[in-house]
């Protein structure tokens, strides 16, 4: 067993300080010391795709991540790692805990995982090797983890065997509600306005410094027919995870960061506006396009109709949320989201449909994330 002050000591020397995961009581520990710990930041996630999400944003804004995970969370973060990382070229150490290791007993419920754990981590071509167990195996863990993410881009994962930690006491100040937040209600009469329009109109509104993080799908896509800028990621696969990747990249810079969202984006992963409530960072304004429908794959409905996004985030803790039908509406939303503190949601109600003959960026995920993490760390 190793103590977990050596493991975050050594990591923390190799530049990996921000953690970010689901508990594991394999991983009790880490997580504990990691929460009091003044050298390393440590964001507790709603779901373990969720969690590779908010450190992919995190790297993007400069820092070394950790996601630590169950190994049955594996199938959570499968979509991420595969269509955002993958893609992207974003890494990430893992630290994966072997529940259901054969040969030893435990729950039933990990015992197909266990068995299946490391192809599963091959399939995602994610390299991997054995969570150190002695405290001399713990810089060459680390060094051949690094190594290979430097030279992939891609994550590695360390896999945890059951006991490896020594035991760390919580030191954890309970969490207290957030005084509710500012409601605005913007409606008017008028037809509800284009995405495209909106888009627009958001361009000419928000200040250059700020870093926009666009949906997959056709919102992305509008949005670099707009404008391709460095200050733009367009987010390819990994459906709903953008506001957490807002989140991660929130929390690592003091410029202002917006999130385009989608109704069906943020149904997948409603956890998110839970966590970025309770995280509160003050510059995000997060910016629900609500269609009603999955507009890249032949407009079939959600079920947005039935839901108050702004009350949902008002209830999770958002600063202040807005709901606007129309361009007026929108812009008054998005002066007074910027001038406000966050985190802020505007839900905008918009007309389904797109621009025929849509393009699509021309830029590579890989290019985008490169620019994108240099405009985060630039000065300013």
């Amino acid at each position: 067993m190793i103590e977990v002050g050596a493991f975050l000591g050594a990591a923390q020397a190799r530049g990996l300080d921000f953690f970010c995961g689901v508990p594991c009581s394999f991983l009790t520990p880490i997580i504990n010391r990691t929460i009091s710990d003044p050298a390393t930041r440590y964001v507790g996630a709603a779901s373990e795709g969720e969690a590779v999400a908010i450190a992919a944003g995190a790297w993007l804004a400069g820092r070394g991540t950790v996601v630590m995970c169950q190994n049955s969370g594996l199938g959570n973060m499968i979509n991420p790692i595969t269509s955002l990382n993958w893609p992207f070229r974003i890494p990430a150490l893992l630290v994966v805990t072997w529940r259901g290791q054969p040969g030893l007993k435990d729950e039933p419920q990990h015992e197909l995982m266990g068995q299946a754990t490391h192809r599963f981590l091959d399939a995602a071509d994610v390299r991997h090797g054995v969570f150190p167990r002695a405290e001399a195996d713990i810089g060459p863990a680390l060094d051949r983890a690094c190594g290979a993410m430097a030279d992939s881009g891609l994550p590695y994962a360390l896999v945890m065997a059951k006991g490896s930690v020594v035991e760390e006491a919580l030191d954890q100040t309970p969490r207290t509600p957030r005084p509710r937040g500012k409601f605005s209600d913007l409606r008017g009469d008028g037809a509800p306005p284009r995405r495209f329009d909106a888009l627009e109109r958001l361009l000419g509104v928000v200040p250059e410094q700020a870093a926009i993080i666009a949906t997959t799908g056709k919102c992305g896509r509008e949005l670099f027919t707009l404008a391709d800028r460095p200050q733009h990621l367009y987010q390819v696969g990994s459906m709903g995870c953008a506001s957490a990747m807002g989140l991660g990249v929130a929390l690592n810079v003091k410029r202002p960061v917006v999130v385009l969202d989608g109704d069906g984006a943020a149904l997948m992963k409603l956890g998110n506006l839970a966590t970025i409530g309770a995280y509160a960072p003050e510059n995000l304004v997060h910016i629900l396009l609500d269609n009603g429908t999955h507009d890249s794959t032949g407009g079939q409905a959600t079920v947005s109709a039935n839901v108050d996004f702004a009350q949902v985030a008002l209830a999770c803790g958002y600063a202040a949320a807005a709901v606007c039908d129309s361009l007026e509406g929108f812009e008054t939303a998005l002066n007074q989201a910027l001038a406000g503190t966050g985190p802020q949601l505007i839900h905008l109600r918009i007309a389904p449909g797109s621009l025929s003959e849509l393009g699509r960026p021309s830029v590579k995920p890989h290019e985008v994330a490169r620019r994108f993490r240099a405009f985060l760390t630039a000065s300013g």
